[in-house]
């Protein structure tokens, strides 16, 4: 048989996080961000559960073409916008809007020869010190742009650095509205913490990590409080046990003794599957739906895990490593991804995206 670990994308809950955004933007249109092949869940199995949105935000000119090969006719965005010249041919060919944000992409555009204009989002640094062009210079460049027949219509962007914490949104909004205030286009403004912990309401919100069901500002709020749902599920079995004296250690380095006798259990999950490495001892579990922890290091292709609270626990029983867990008493369990990233000291992004390729994924309800 095969390895039993397996990582599960539940498109429901896909479509349910969209719907959690658009009822945080009302009336604004929503892209659905499906970068690092849709957040590590594939892109032609989230788009089964986001198809509802209004376009589809992501990088790679491969996995455009992939969602056109789905038959998706609406807006792609590329959010780092062209790379080199020839990447606006295939803007031209698939109809892909596209990011600006320095001036080397204006001076592409200048020399592409093109039948149809090219629907672009000049983007603006407006403190994330990234991407864009600095509010004193934004003008200008939509000067450049407006003035090019290559260019269609021209919407404005910006991206923040803080709306997940205590510093907010405002430093950024105030210097975002002072360059834009009389300029047309439609708005996006928002990613998912904007939408959900600030509310902004522009022309376009960016649904990233919401729609996967990680809250955007663990641990300040987790998905509860968002009403989210999480679309990745990463379970496996235990493959063997181990009987625990005092003073006997566990794994690579003995980094773990255990202080009395206990029964642990060893899991076919490792960092070769994603697991994080650094994740240390006490990194929350569910065995057969019960919460645990693991126990030491973790390895290539196994790691260990603390049985004491589940004593009826054997080889083959189930393991969630974060997602759904198999019902206690008749009632469903969970563990979000969120409370593993933070235990691992890392977020629910790097979790998601770092699933290994030998790691069977399947689509789930």
């Amino acid at each position: 048989m095969p390895r039993p670990i397996e990582a599960l994308v539940h498109v429901s809950a896909l479509a349910h996080n969209l719907g959690r955004a658009r009822a945080a933007a009302p009336d604004a249109r929503v892209w659905a961000v499906v970068k690092a092949n849709a957040y590590g869940h594939g892109i032609e199995r989230a788009f089964a559960g986001l198809r509802g949105a209004d376009g589809f935000a992501l990088l790679d000119l491969a996995e455009a073409e992939r969602l056109r090969a789905l038959d998706w006719r609406g807006p792609i965005l590329l959010l780092e916008g062209c790379f080199e010249p020839r990447d606006l041919e295939l803007c031209s060919r698939l109809q892909l809007w596209h990011v600006v944000h320095c001036e080397e992409q204006i001076g592409w555009l200048a020399a592409h020869k093109t039948q149809q204009p090219h629907r672009v989002f000049l983007k603006m640094n407006s403190g994330m010190n990234r991407l864009g062009f600095m509010p004193a210079a934004f003008r200008s460049a939509w000067v450049r742009l407006n003035a090019l027949p290559q260019v269609d219509e021209i919407s404005l962007m910006t991206h923040f650095s803080d709306a997940d914490g205590p510093r907010g949104v405002d430093h950024q909004l105030s210097a975002f509205a002072a360059a834009t205030h009389d300029l047309p286009g439609e708005r996006s403004l928002s990613n998912s913490a904007a939408t959900l912990r600030h509310g902004l309401n522009n022309d376009w919100v960016r649904a990233g990590i919401m729609a996967y069901g990680s809250a955007p500002d663990f641990p300040s709020h987790d998905i509860h409080h968002w009403g989210l749902q999480p679309a990745m599920t990463l379970r496996s079995r235990l493959i063997a046990t181990q009987q625990l004296q005092p003073g006997d250690t566990v794994g690579y380095g003995s980094s773990y003794t255990a202080q009395q006798a206990q029964r642990i259990g060893i899991v076919a999950c490792g960092y070769a599957d994603g697991y994080p490495r650094h994740a240390g001892s006490d990194t929350p579990v569910l065995v057969d739906g019960v919460r645990t922890g693991t126990v030491g290091r973790v390895s290539m292709d196994m790691l260990a895990v603390d049985l004491t609270p589940v004593p009826q626990a054997g080889v083959g029983s189930k393991v969630t490593l974060w997602g759904h867990g198999p019902a206690v008493d008749g009632a469903p369990s969970l563990l979000a991804i969120d409370d593993v990233a933070h235990a691992a000291g890392t977020i629910g992004y790097e979790l998601m995206c770092a699933v290994a390729p030998r790691v069977p994924i399947r689509s789930a309800e």
